[in-house]
Parts: structure tokens; C-alpha cells; sequence
């Protein structure tokens, strides 16, 4: 058995990102760049307006206030017929180009037009005032973007402002999921005696699309080794296939030999943490397209589902898209509650993460072990909680993985 950063080790020494390729910007949202991005523009490509108001030389506010003659007005979008002489002032609006001739913006608010002639009363005003520098935000040449950041709305908006109409990213993984046990029945279905609902493929699929990747839930498939059988192979055309349940020490825990069997190569099985302690990795080297598939078992209560995916199939995700950093990013918190331990492994707890103006606080929620989902419903994250016995105070600090 091998610790949680073992098992993220070997994920990641496992697992190849997918090729780069060319997509829009519009198809881009929440992928990672595959390349560098450096600026072929400057921004703003002129000195601008900050505010509604009047471009003035500010030399001619040095006492605090002047009456000046306006000639001209600049909207948004024009450019000035004149330049601004001593004594002058230009009416401007907010993002115009700065006419030659001004250094500086006076807002609207600090004027009093009167015909062709404007009374400003301003102090402060110096050269630079109320204006944003051409090239003040981006230069040509300077890196804009880092390979590996994953695009989101702001990030696509400056890549639409540089002009680049496409970008190199790696794709989306595609993702079957397939619930195994004859204890199973669908959501829409009453269980039996004995019976649950197949929860866990709605949590999977709900995960795989906010990790993103593409879900393709394949149903559940019986404790019957010619159909489970039949059913990996189906899930193996897909980029990565997340089974749950069949991973442990039982009679009927069939997965591990279904996949070798399969050509499935273990990566590892069962890591030394709670709850997940079953869970299994492995890779086929090449599919019948040649590419290599990868495969998560994870075992079947359901907050071991969730756990599990959140720190290994995740970082599954990051790296095959690119993303940096691939591994899961911890955040200290100081803990709300008095929180006490003694289990013989690491404890992955359900818990409550907020930021305050303070940093992030958190709160551990009542639950009842693996198989109680209820517990998650209020939370967003988990708590990692070393092995051994622990007693953590109010105000103690703890690492949390949000979800």
C-alpha cells in the first residue's frame, strides 16, 4: 500500500498530455494553453481618457484652478482635428485618445462649462493625471500568458484584445463511467431488498464535466465476469475509464482481473488513506488507435468516489490537458471547531471552506464514514487530517483540498 503522494507521483509519471491544436477562443473556455502567449500589440495603442472630463496641459492648473477656452470635443473612438495650446482645453470622453498637446484629464465633476469656455477648479492636477499611458498595460513582445493556464473569461478576453482569433490547447478527455454490482438499480428505479440507487454515476458525471472533461455514463454492469468484461472494453475507447465498486478483497470484486485481462497494466492498488483505501490505477499502453487509455477503479461508497476522483482522477485531468500545476493545490485554513483523530491512516473529512477577510476558514461536517453522502451536501471541501491521534483546537491550522 502506498501513500496519497506516491499514488499522485505515479499518476503523473503515467500520464501523457494529449497533442496541442488550434481551437477559437469561443471553444477555448476552461483549457489550458499549450504555448506561451507574447503580445503583438500595445494596449492601450494610445494615451487615453480615464474619465469624462477635459484634456488640458497641466501647467495651466498649477494654482488650482483657470479658466480655459475649449476647443474641440473627442468621443470614445475619434481622434482630436487639433492639438491643446496653453490656455486650452479639449471636452473628452472616457477611453478617447488623449489629444497631442495634453498631459493630463480633469474629470467632469471638478468643471463648470460656460459656452466656449470652461471653469476648472482642481487641485493636483499633474501631468499623467486621469490617463492611462500607451503600452501601459501590454508591450510588443512581453509575455502575456504562461503555458498552462487554464482559460477562463478573463483571460479570454486578453487574448480577444491581442487579436488572436485562435489559440493552441489540449482537448478536452473523454470519460466513461460504469457502476459495477448487482446491488444497483437506476435512479428512476424503487430499490428492492438489498437494493440502492446507482448515485455514483450521477456524481461522477457531474465531476468529470466541472473537472473538464466530457462524461459518457455507460449505466451499471452486473457482478458477471463475461459482462463485465464486455463492458470494459467498451469503456476503453473513451480517453479514461472510471469504474466504481469491484475494487476491494471481496468474492464478487471482479475489476482488477477484468482489466488485466483487458491488457490494463496496474499503476497501483490501494493507497493508505480514508476513505479510498481500494482504489486502483492503471494504463493501456495502446489502444487499437494507438493512443494509451487510463483507467481508475474506485471503490464503491460513495464518498470514497468522490474523494478519490477529486485527488487522483482530477490530476489525471490537469495533466492531460496541459494544466499547470497538475497536482492538487491545498490551502491552509484555520479550523472553526475542536476536530480530534485517531485512525491508523490520513482522513480526507468533509468540510465546510470559506474566505474571510481574515484568509480561509474552515469547519468539519458531521458524517458517518464513506457510504454517508448526506455529509456532502453542505460541504465543499475536505480537511487532511495526518494518521496517529490528533487533537486540533479552535484556530488550529489545516490543510484543505476544495472540490
Amino acid at each position: 500500500m502506498i501513500d496519497v503522494e506516491t499514488a499522485i507521483h505515479r499518476i503523473l509519471g503515467t500520464v501523457q498530455p494529449f497533442d496541442a491544436s488550434l481551437v477559437s477562443l469561443a471553444e477555448a473556455d476552461g483549457l489550458a494553453l499549450a504555448a506561451d502567449v507574447v503580445s503583438r500589440v500595445e494596449s492601450p495603442p494610445f494615451d487615453k481618457a480615464l474619465m469624462d472630463g477635459f484634456a488640458v496641459q497641466s501647467a495651466d492648473l498649477a494654482a488650482g484652478s483657470a479658466r480655459l477656452q475649449v476647443v474641440g470635443e473627442i468621443m470614445a473612438g475619434q481622434v482630436a482635428s487639433r492639438d491643446v495650446g496653453r490656455g486650452e482645453a479639449i471636452q473628452i470622453m472616457t477611453g478617447a485618445p488623449l489629444p497631442a498637446g495634453a498631459d493630463a484629464v480633469v474629470k467632469v465633476e471638478e468643471t463648470r462649462r460656460d459656452g466656449d469656455r470652461v471653469e476648472i477648479t482642481a487641485e493636483g492636477i499633474v501631468a499623467g493625471t486621469n490617463l492611462m499611458r500607451r503600452a501601459a498595460v501590454m508591450k510588443i513582445g512581453e509575455q502575456v500568458l504562461k503555458t498552462g493556464t487554464r482559460l477562463s473569461p478573463p483571460q479570454l478576453a486578453a487574448l480577444a484584445e491581442l487579436g488572436e482569433i485562435e489559440v493552441a490547447v489540449r482537448r478536452r478527455p473523454r470519460v466513461a463511467i460504469l457502476a459495477t454490482g448487482d446491488e444497483l438499480v437506476s435512479v428512476g428505479e424503487t430499490p428492492g431488498p438489498g437494493q440502492i440507487r446507482n448515485t455514483n454515476e450521477t456524481l461522477l458525471t457531474a465531476q468529470v464535466r466541472a473537472a473538464g472533461g466530457v462524461p459518457q455514463p455507460l449505466g451499471i454492469v452486473r457482478d458477471v465476469p463475461e459482462d463485465l468484461a464486455a463492458a470494459v472494453q467498451r469503456g476503453l475507447e473513451a480517453d479514461v475509464l472510471v469504474l466504481t465498486g469491484g475494487v476491494s478483497a471481496g468474492k464478487l470484486d471482479l475489476v482488477p482481473a477484468a482489466l488485466s485481462a483487458a491488457g490494463v497494466r496496474e499503476v497501483f492498488h490501494k493507497v493508505e488513506m480514508k476513505p479510498g483505501k481500494p482504489v486502483w490505477f492503471g494504463v493501456l499502453e495502446k489502444a487499437r488507435d494507438g493512443r494509451p487509455r487510463y483507467v481508475f477503479g474506485l471503490p464503491g461508497n460513495p464518498v470514497s468516489t468522490l474523494v478519490c476522483f477529486e485527488l487522483f482522477v482530477r490530476t489525471a485531468f490537469r495533466k492531460l490537458m496541459g494544466m499547470s500545476p497538475p497536482q492538487p493545490q491545498p490551502v491552509d485554513a484555520l479550523l472553526e471547531c475542536e476536530y480530534r483523530s485517531r485512525g491508523d491512516r490520513p482522513v480526507y473529512h468533509p468540510a465546510v471552506l470559506r474566505m474571510t477577510s481574515e484568509g480561509y476558514r474552515a469547519r468539519v461536517v458531521p458524517w458517518q464514514g464513506s457510504s454517508d453522502l448526506r455529509a456532502t451536501v453542505e460541504a465543499n471541501a475536505m480537511i487532511h487530517i495526518p494518521a496517529g491521534e490528533r487533537r486540533y483546537d479552535p484556530g488550529a491550522v489545516v490543510q484543505v483540498y476544495s472540490w
